[in-house]
């Protein structure tokens, strides 16, 4: 795909899907801005070299039918002030309203289009809806990586009915650093999966198998791949529809000669609920009436000690019910050693990633995708649509 170094942009109209869809507060303040921070070299390339920038974007999941607290123009003032940029909202993102609008832009102005969803076209991927999109601007440009991997109309009708079309920074950054973590990387290759289920992560786990060098397993997820080992789990979550598939992702990691790490202590309670009498027990000794809700120190021993060698580490999800103090020992002592790793580190998920800002450690990872799904996705060895739209 082209990148924005590629294409001449000087006094052409460019249509940036960018993703604005950052967090508000009570009072609509934006409480997050990282997504637009990270959108801001792209934009500033675009009006440094003479483009005339239309920004598209969604914001949450109106359905289809406009709803004013969910209107971009909440993140108008944060906008302006990221991009020292006058931001000029837009009234909706087509028709001749806005048409008028691009035309009357003045330099060093950008036009921010009225949320996208606000439209059934765009989840639908209507054709005629990317047309009146396509039809702003000369040249098409995606930085919204986080949602390039859903078949919407800005993502992959618009770039298709476009001559000229480019990744922008963003977007560039997100495949580069997957490309040298997944497809080239520097070995060993350590990949380290937490979360809640083993359903929601199944392919990833059959896609990493025949990649990794080493995989760590954290989380309730662990508990599948212990319980389908004989281990006794108490009242811990786990899915014993998947204990067959728990041990053909073993047996491939076993043949291939990959090594795999999974608890070997646990910290549990008889409920997740603050204050429950937590304790720490080793996992052949998990009481009947105790669930298991965070690693132990000993597993998070165990696994500082096997990142130690690795020449690249990928990381998606929390090693316990982290968002209670009480059980985010093992998340944030996993967050602390990747931190002074040695090896390169790209973190991606949702609630990972909320981990990381709240130690205020994102500094110390070489990096941390802006996409949850789209990174999951990725790791899944899917193909996004909104990057082989760019193609």
């Amino acid at each position: 795909m082209k990148t924005l170094s590629d294409i001449s942009l000087k006094n052409k109209k460019i249509l940036i899907r960018a993703d604005l869809n950052v967090p508000l507060d009570d009072n609509k303040q934006v409480t997050d801005a990282n997504r637009i921070k990270q959108f801001i070299p792209t934009l500033k390339y675009v009006v440094e070299n003479g483009g005339i920038p239309i920004v598209m974007s969604h914001f949450d999941d109106p359905k289809g039918v406009p709803n004013d607290d969910l209107s971009l123009r909440h993140i108008v003032s944060k906008f302006a002030e990221l991009s020292n940029l006058e931001v000029v909202m837009a009234k909706d993102c087509i028709g001749d309203s806005v048409q008028k609008q691009i035309e009357a832009l003045k330099a060093n102005q950008v036009l921010l289009l009225e949320n996208l969803r606000f439209h059934s076209g765009e989840t639908a991927n209507n054709q005629e809806f990317a047309k009146q999109l396509a039809k702003l601007a000369d040249v098409y440009v995606s930085d919204a990586f986080a949602t390039a991997h859903r078949s919407h109309a800005s993502m992959v009708s618009v770039p298709r009915l476009m001559k000229e079309k480019a990744a922008g920074f963003l977007m560039q950054k997100e495949m580069d650093f997957y490309n040298k973590a997944l497809i080239s990387p520097n070995r060993p290759l350590c990949v380290i999966l937490g979360g809640a289920k083993v359903s929601s992560k199944l392919n990833t786990l059959m896609n990493i198998s025949d990649r990794a060098d080493k995989l760590i397993i954290g989380g309730a997820m662990a508990n599948t791949f212990l319980a389908a080992q004989g281990f006794q789990m108490g009242r811990s979550l786990y899915e014993p529809e998947l204990y067959g598939k728990c041990l053909e992702i073993l047996g491939k990691l076993a043949r291939r000669g990959a090594k795999v790490y999974l608890p070997v202590d646990f910290k549990v309670a008889e409920s997740p609920k603050p204050k429950a009498g937590s304790r720490v027990v080793t996992a052949q000794e998990i009481p009947a009436d105790t669930m298991a809700l965070d690693i132990g120190p000993a597993t998070n021993l165990l696994y500082q000690t096997a990142i130690t060698d690795c020449a690249t580490i990928v990381w998606n999800g929390p090693m316990g019910l982290f968002e209670e103090e009480e059980f985010s020992q093992g998340t944030c002592d996993l967050i602390t050693a990747l931190g002074s790793a040695h090896g390169m580190t790209l973190v991606g998920g949702g609630d990972t990633d909320a981990a990381i800002h709240k130690m205020e450690l994102e500094h110390k990872f070489d990096y941390i995708s802006t996409g949850g799904g789209a990174f999951l996705a990725l790791l899944e060895g899917q193909t996004l649509p909104g990057v082989a739209a760019l193609d």
